[in-house]
């Protein structure tokens, strides 16, 4: 055998090996550890019904096009009950991105204090803030050890359509005390804590409008000016994503029972539903399903 063939066959059976040991490698990477735990399909859907955060692009300070995704499940699966439309996809509000202090949210809870398990349908509740989006953000990230002070949404809706996301979909955002929801299925509400009253938190997503100037600083008024269209579009953008029905979207002044909260005030529940109806629509699988 002359040197020419003995070198061919050599590099031959590197490059084999060269593969095999790639082959092995890549099968490691991507197999998960025996003691990885996955979510459930229920609870895949489940949290697949909350608004989620598009991937979007956003310029950094030096030009450079990066994707932010909040959440590792999809919005509107081709099975799911609504689909985006045509004009979602070309609205895209501004958004921000807000850490809330972790004292003011929590894990949502899959059974109550009496340990009755818990399958409630989410709901959203939709809020306002009292004061300036800002005043809002500042207190959600201000650490609060008394549990009476603890509060956050998980979003909100400035003035001029800017979506601030605060806590995650999947997490239990502080948004309403004592409070029930009145649904198809009757009252629905949950105690997750033995010292305070039951609520709707661990089954709601909360959203609120940042309130105009002329609604600010006054706890005794019962309206105001009312919300820019921006905010109407951008919280309907957001709701759209979502898989949550129309008769389980609410407002905190229909779920409080303190009776020291009537927001969202001045809210056009007509407009909101008809700027919803325009970012989605009923998926046709699901409609030809049913």
């Amino acid at each position: 055998m002359n040197f020419r063939n003995w070198a061919s066959r050599v590099s031959i059976i590197f490059f084999m090996l060269s593969a095999l040991v790639l082959a092995l490698s890549t099968g490691k990477v991507t197999q998960l550890p025996e003691n990885t735990t996955t979510s459930s399909n229920q609870e895949i859907t489940t949290w697949s019904q909350y608004p989620q955060i598009q991937i979007q692009q956003v310029e950094t300070e030096v030009n450079q096009q990066q994707s932010l995704l909040a959440s590792p499940t999809k919005p509107n699966p081709i099975s799911g009950r609504y689909i985006t439309t045509e004009a979602f996809n070309r609205y895209r509000p501004r958004y921000e991105i807000a850490a809330v202090d972790p004292s003011n949210y929590g894990e949502r809870y899959t059974q109550d204090v009496n340990g009755v398990v818990l399958n409630n349908q989410p709901i959203i509740v939709i809020h306002e803030t009292s004061n300036s989006a800002s005043s809002a953000v500042n207190f959600f990230q201000t650490p609060h050890e008394d549990e009476s002070w603890q509060a956050s949404y998980h979003a909100i809706v400035e003035l001029d359509g800017t979506v601030i996301y605060l806590v995650p979909p999947d997490k239990r955002a502080f948004g309403a005390a004592n409070s029930v929801f009145e649904g198809a299925n009757g009252p629905e509400t949950v105690k997750t804590n033995p010292n305070l009253p039951p609520s709707v938190n661990n089954f709601a997503y909360h959203v609120s409008l940042e309130t105009p100037p002329d609604g600010r600083g006054n706890n005794l008024i019962t309206s105001h000016s009312g919300y820019t269209e921006a905010q109407y579009q951008s919280l309907a953008w957001l709701i759209a994503q979502s898989q949550i029905p129309e008769d389980r979207i609410t407002t905190h002044k229909a779920v409080d029972r303190s009776g020291e909260r009537a927001d969202p005030f001045s809210f056009d529940s007509d407009r909101f539903f008809s700027w919803l109806n325009t970012y989605r629509q009923i998926n046709p699988v699901y409609r030809a399903g049913n």
